[in-house]
């Protein structure tokens, strides 16, 4: 095993892929990575993970230019990265456009600066591919992603192992649906889930189930949707439950379907949307507008979620809980 640095943030241990699970055209590879044989991309140690475990979620963080208060807050960005520094996370996944437009390589300069305090908390950081990772520019912008996160390089989607937690980041720009690379790949993964598994963490850009109540300024597009069907699908065939956190809408929002939790956690610094509520979402009389984090803390036998949430328009960061759920660990 090769200790690597995952995002540049920790030190983790890489599976080592020696072909993939299904044949791609020259085409395919650099442009969507190499599919992984069954298994983990990556693997963290057990030794290396407390058995009673925290991971964080968030997304839409949007690093650029801290002048740039338009389409972002800065302000904001940067309370959430150090109160994310301050929990002391064993694993920080995000859900996408970390960077405001991926194709200018200041944006990622930004975000290492902005993140110092991730460095020096040894922090393992996983993330999933936004639209604004590749959005202008997308030969360029996949090329700085991978630049920012080496060990992903020629990859677009993985998963890591985490002790009974596994982490899979999907690329929702991509096909999701039934047939394409990445449903093939993805299967394969939920039937070969460690025996330890407990706990399945997907995470993407784009959300597979969202409020839809107009006027939306996302809706739920079929690729996604039939990403939903499939899980709902393998989720009772597998000795582990599945959470589905995505961002891209930039507020928070919180369904259950077939069994599986689906979380909107877009509330890292980009411009906020206030968005019209369905009545399934379980995410009650809520602010308009929620800038936030995620936690999730595994006690031993429940996996414990906290959404955190601080006020935009404060001079100084005041977090406070606003919604949360348990898991029992599947057995």
């Amino acid at each position: 095993m090769a200790v690597l640095l995952t995002g540049m943030l920790a030190a983790v241990a890489m599976k080592v892929v020696a072909q993939a699970a299904g044949t791609l055209s020259e085409s395919h590879v650099g442009a969507l990575g190499l599919l992984s044989e069954a298994g983990p991309t990556f693997v963290v140690p057990n030794k290396d993970i407390p058995k009673h475990w925290s991971v964080i979620a968030y997304g839409d963080t949007r690093f650029t230019d801290p002048s740039n208060i338009t389409v972002t807050s800065p302000k904001v960005r940067r309370w959430l990265v150090e109160r994310i520094a301050s929990e002391h996370p064993d694993a920080v996944l995000v859900t996408g456009d970390l960077p405001y437009d991926g194709s200018v390589e200041r944006d990622y300069d930004v975000f290492r600066k902005e993140t110092e305090s991730w460095r020096t908390e040894k922090l393992r950081v996983y993330p999933a591919l936004g639209n604004h990772e590749i959005a202008h520019d997308p030969a360029k912008g996949i090329k700085d992603w991978w630049a920012a996160f080496p060990e992903l390089a020629q990859r677009r989607w993985y998963s890591v192992e985490f002790r009974n937690a596994y982490f899979v980041a999907l690329d929702s720009n991509l096909p999701l649906s039934s047939g394409s690379e990445q449903q093939i790949w993805l299967r394969e993964q939920l039937e070969h889930l460690p025996k330890q598994t407990r706990f399945v963490l997907v995470e993407l850009h784009h959300p597979p189930v969202a409020d839809q109540t107009p006027p939306q300024t996302h809706m739920v597009g079929p690729n996604e949707r039939s990403l939903a069907e499939f899980l709902e699908a393998q989720e009772p065939k597998i000795k582990a439950k599945i959470i589905v956190i995505a961002g891209h809408t930039h507020n928070y929002e919180r369904f259950s379907e077939g069994g599986i939790p689906y979380l909107v956690s877009g509330g890292g610094g980009a411009k906020p949307y206030a968005v019209p509520r369905d009545s399934n979402d379980l995410y009650k009389n809520p602010p308009a507008v929620n800038y936030h984090y995620i936690k999730f803390a595994f006690d031993g036998e429940k996996l414990n979620a906290t959404m955190y949430r601080v006020d935009g328009d404060a001079t100084t960061p005041v977090f406070e809980a606003r919604d949360g759920f348990s898991l029992t660990a599947a057995r």
